[in-house]
């Protein structure tokens, strides 16, 4: 079954699971998600391939942005009355602290959805949700944007 076709499924905790099967960072992350009180729980988990710094040890940054816009995504999608692969426009990301290697949990909100645009807000903590590693605001693109086929030509005058 294609991610396409996945899409169109309310999210229970098996959709999730296929929906992140097919993401191939993803599966190499080892990125899970849960239900939980009708909202997404996503979690990485510690992998000694994710360190970045290895005299603390830390999960590598650029592994926590990718974590987070990638729960960004999926929430998203699992929120959309008609699910699209969204695109990313920009990723604001603030590191508040290191992320030590442990269990790395992230939550989402849809902050607003329109029609071409959504905004979503993700946290990231790892012993605490009141003590956050990283925050981070994404736009999504989640429809093309119509095309006009038409073209109008304006002669030059010479």
């Amino acid at each position: 079954m294609s991610l396409a076709e996945l899409i169109g499924r309310d999210p229970d905790a098996t959709t999730l699971k296929r929906w992140l099967e097919k993401i191939p960072y993803a599966v190499y992350l080892g990125v899970e998600a849960e239900l939980h009180d009708n909202s997404i729980l996503f979690r990485l988990p510690p992998d000694d391939k994710l360190i970045g710094n290895a005299s603390l040890p830390a999960i590598h940054g650029g592994v926590v942005g990718a974590f987070m816009e990638l729960a960004g995504a999926i929430h998203l999608v699992a929120h959309m009355e008609k699910p699209v692969l969204p695109k990313v426009i920009n990723f604001s990301l603030d590191y508040l602290r290191a992320s030590r290697l442990q269990d790395t949990w992230a939550r989402c909100e849809v902050i607003r959805q329109g029609r071409q645009i959504a905004n979503v807000t993700v946290t990231a903590w790892q012993e605490s949700a009141t003590n956050p590693n990283a925050t981070a605001r994404a736009h999504f693109l989640i429809a093309e944007p119509e095309i006009t086929k038409e073209k109008t030509h304006v002669p030059l005058e010479t």
